[in-house]
This record gives C-alpha cells, sequence and structure tokens, in this order.
C-alpha cells in the first residue's frame, strides 16, 4: 500500500545520514515510553467516541511500530516486512476456522481453538498464565491471570462466590491494620484488589474500566467541592470534617446522572 510505504520511506530518510539527529540517537529503550503513551491515547480516543481524534492516535501508534523496525533494521535484524508477515503468519495459523478445516461456529469456540493453539507454539512444559506482560497495569493483569488460569477450572464457583471471598479479605486487611504490620497490610491490600478484579471478570467487567470511572466520578465531585468552596473564598483545608462530607454529598447530588443513579 503506497501510503503503508510512504510512512516507512518517511522513517528510512528520517533515521538516515543528514536526517533527524534526534531520531538518529533513538533505541528501542529510548522510546519505549511513547509507545505505551501513544497506546493510551488511542484508548482514550475510543472513550471519547472521537472518529477524527482516533485516526490520528492510531497513525501515531503506527509510527512507533515503523520507528522500531527500523531501529531493528539498521542494526541488521528485522525490518518493517518482517513484523507484516511475523503476524500474518499468526493471524492465520490461529484461524484455522477461516484460513483452514477447523470447524468454529461460535465465539466461544474461536477463543478455546486460539487458546490451544497458543498452548501448542508455547510447547510442553508452558504454563498456562504464560504470555501476560508484566508491564500491564495492575488490575489488567490480574484480571488476564485469573481469566488464563480460570480454564483449567482454578476459579470460583459464581460472582456471590468471589464476594465472599472480597468480605473475607476485608477482615483480613482490618486484622492487619489490628496489628499495625505494615508488610501485612501491603499483602492485604494486595489481595483485596486482586480479589475485587475477580469480582469484575466474574460479572464480566472490566476491572480497568471501572476504577477510571470511579476515579472520573472522584475528580468530578472534588473539583465540585473545589470551585464551591472558591466561589465562598473557602480554603477546603479550612473547613471541618462534617463540613467537607456536607459539601461532598452536595456534588454527588449535583453532579448524579439521574434520580436512579448509583454513587
Amino acid at each position: 500500500m503506497k501510503e503503508f510505504d510512504d510512512l516507512v520511506q518517511v522513517m528510512i530518510r528520517l533515521r538516515s545520514p543528514g536526517g533527524c539527529p534526534w531520531d538518529r540517537e533513538q533505541t528501542h529503550e529510548s522510546i519505549r515510553k511513547y509507545l505505551i503513551e501513544e497506546a493510551y491515547e488511542v484508548t482514550d480516543a475510543i472513550d471519547r467516541g472521537d472518529p477524527a481524534e482516533l485516526c490520528l492516535e492510531l497513525g501515531d501508534l503506527l509510527l512507533q511500530v515503523v520507528f522500531h523496525a527500523r531501529i531493528s533494521a539498521d542494526g541488521g535484524g528485522f525490518g518493517v516486512e518482517d513484523v507484516c508477515n511475523a503476524i500474518t503468519r499468526k493471524l492465520e495459523r490461529r484461524h484455522p476456522h477461516v484460513f483452514g478445516d477447523v470447524a468454529a461456529e461460535t465465539p466461544e469456540q474461536v477463543a478455546r481453538n486460539w487458546e490451544a493453539i497458543k498452548a501448542a507454539e508455547r510447547g510442553p512444559g508452558a504454563s498456562l498464565v504464560d504470555g501476560v506482560p508484566r508491564a500491564l497495569p495492575a488490575l489488567q493483569r490480574a484480571e488476564r491471570i485469573s481469566e488464563k488460569a480460570s480454564r483449567s477450572g482454578f476459579d470460583w464457583e459464581d460472582a456471590q462466590a468471589v464476594a465472599a471471598k472480597l468480605d473475607e479479605e476485608r477482615a483480613e486487611l482490618a486484622e492487619a491494620l489490628e496489628a499495625q504490620s505494615p508488610q501485612e497490610i501491603f499483602e492485604e491490600i494486595g489481595d483485596l484488589l486482586f480479589t475485587a478484579a475477580n469480582l469484575a471478570r466474574k460479572l464480566d467487567l472490566d476491572p480497568e474500566l471501572a476504577l477510571r470511572a470511579a476515579t472520573d466520578r472522584f475528580e468530578g465531585r472534588f473539583r465540585h467541592v473545589e470551585a464551591a468552596a472558591a466561589g465562598a473564598g473557602e480554603k477546603l483545608e479550612d473547613l471541618s470534617a462534617a463540613e467537607l462530607q456536607r459539601r461532598w454529598d452536595q456534588a454527588k447530588a449535583a453532579l448524579r446522572p439521574s434520580a436512579a443513579a448509583g454513587d
């Protein structure tokens, strides 16, 4: 495709002698953070339902792929052609119901086939939880690890069972707080968050999105309280706990989408 070839040629020019000094000195490690940042900006454009912005952000993300491939090619390693060939072959291999003679009529059957093919690719002795990047956001990694483990039957029976486990973890955290044990508190908070991620998974909810939405609600309410205090010539730090709670309740009521909406 000409447009893709044009992008590749621009990157070659930027990395070549006489190109851009900044681009020429970059390494996989030095631009790693931009790859992650661009992926989040794509996600943000999706969340905002902005097609024009999504188009631009996908271009920025694609640039990172081409950039990494060029860095490798300049060092005598793989190039962008190898990247394209690798993912094409992988898609064909993991979709035998499309490119082969395997039957898969439902998304669930496709998912089972996909995992079986991945397991065969990893070879004997591989773990079911292999392939989950440690660099994922913690809640997302917790969901993915537990999801993979659940395919072996290692899972709670239903959401109610996870909710009961959540109560158990809260009780253990309370005991750790009572004992004033920093290490136990650290571990129990981790267990509580891990269990909460699993509860979201059992309810077919994305824990990362749920936490993001909760954080957005908190931010909106806090800004409302902050603005109200500033409008009255007050500082939040000068208000009593009871007054802060009253202002918080007002913010919740003011920002609630409807009377039936939950908190």
